[in-house]
């Protein structure tokens, strides 16, 4: 039943922008605007998480030795537990910024030598076959264990520790915003496939470099 619901969602994610890229393209490009701007909030969220999660390591470390110098515990579970709370953050908060910009690590080998079409091709299928269901099937696995976190307000075990819950829950909004731009790249993809960019306000990357239809 799992395998079945991983495969209709995943179809369901895929057919809702390609019918956008085929058939509306004004509520496709509407989409698009929509979901990068969606994409750079949480962007900037991440750059002051990184910020933040620079300055409360660094605190932790001086307070720690400090401690030992003096003889006194000057740090607990709370600065320890919310120092990995903000890392884990920074990556959850920059899942969407780094599809939208295409800065995610790829190693190329033949793709930058291939034509617009087959470069937007050999992503398209990766995004149906990879990406779509990826995202749902993070969804899946997450979701009952986030529910129960809320549930039962879920703390660490550790002496002092966060709730567990929220951060959980960060899991589901990172992967509902990744699965966005990944909708908002799949109309992308089929626009340079019909060299549609113009109709739906798009801009292509340099043709030597691998696609980066933004």
């Amino acid at each position: 039943m799992e395998v079945s619901t991983l495969i209709i969602w995943s179809l369901v994610f895929f057919a809702i922008p390609t019918a956008m890229a085929l058939y509306l393209p004004s509520i496709g490009r509407q989409f698009i605007n929509i979901v990068e701007k969606i994409s750079e909030f949480f962007g900037e969220i991440a750059k002051y998480v990184v910020i933040i999660t620079i300055v409360v390591g660094f605190s932790n470390v001086v307070l720690r030795y400090t401690g030992q110098l003096i003889g006194a515990k000057l740090v607990n579970n709370v600065v320890i537990e919310l120092q990995w709370y903000l890392y884990t953050l920074v990556f959850l908060c920059g899942f969407a910024y780094i599809l939208k910009h295409q800065i995610n690590v790829r190693v190329d080998f033949w793709f930058a030598e291939q034509s617009k079409q087959r470069k937007a091709m050999i992503d398209l299928v990766g995004h149906f076959l990879a990406l779509i269901p990826y995202c749902v099937l993070a969804f899946m696995v997450t979701w009952p264990a986030v529910v129960i976190s809320w549930t039962q307000w879920e703390i660490s075990p550790d002496p002092n520790g966060l709730p567990r819950a929220p951060i959980k829950a960060m899991v589901l909004v990172a992967f509902g915003t990744l699965l966005l731009p990944a909708m908002a790249e799949i109309i992308k993809l089929f626009a340079a496939l019909r060299d549609e960019e113009e109709k739906f306000g798009i801009e292509l990357a340099d043709a030597d470099a691998p696609i980066r239809v933004e």
